[in-house]
């Protein structure tokens, strides 16, 4: 990927989704799927797209993908989990079919180039490690609250759930906490391009 053309947090202009019709196919969806967690606590994602029909591609590590961290005092770079080919993530799961889930996602593959699209959520008073991955990330807020941060190197920033888009720039070391006593949850997709289409 080629230098990041936007600042760490770029807010997406004139691009805004409804938050409610989130936050109600949010609960409809958690009647049926919950959140996977492999070997991360704290962690969990569901997925919205996969790679065409293979549900193995979102199950396990594909939850997570490759990222890289220094996890310990020597500073010393690792990389953990598997590289993922977030192009071939290009069907929706069933389950979000006629929910607004598949008209955000619809409008976001018009806007952008992405690969896996997922559900995380950050349980209540938790963190992230400090990792880098290999691509800008797109995130849609969905539940949060004043205790949840966003840190990209040395910038904390609170990512309000009215909607908005907001494009990170994850290929900095980052982390995300959730300093509050309720669930986070973002709507988050993988951007193949550091550009729009």
């Amino acid at each position: 990927m080629g230098n990041i053309n936007f600042e760490d947090f770029y807010k997406v202009p004139n691009l805004n989704f409804d938050i409610s019709r989130l936050r109600v196919d949010l609960r409809t969806i958690l009647k049926s799927k919950k959140f996977d967690s492999p070997g991360v606590s704290n962690f969990g994602a569901i997925s919205l797209n996969q790679i065409p029909n293979d549900d193995s591609s979102i199950k396990g590590n594909n939850i997570r993908g490759v990222y890289w961290t220094k996890p310990d005092e020597t500073g010393k770079e690792v990389a953990r989990d598997v590289g993922i080919d977030e192009s071939k993530y290009t069907q929706l799961v069933p389950e979000f079919e006629n929910t607004y889930f598949a008209e955000v996602y619809d409008s976001l593959k018009k806007n952008f180039k992405i690969g896996r699209i997922r559900i995380l959520l950050k349980e209540p008073r938790s963190t992230l490690s400090w990792h880098r991955d290999p691509e800008p990330r797109l995130h849609i807020p969905i539940i949060t609250n004043p205790g949840c941060m966003m840190v990209i190197e040395n910038i904390a920033k609170h990512l309000p759930a009215d909607g908005s888009v907001t494009i990170t720039n994850n290929t900095k070391y980052h982390n995300f906490f959730n300093g509050g006593e309720q669930e986070r949850i973002h709507l988050v997709a993988c951007m193949l391009e550091d550009r729009f289409n």
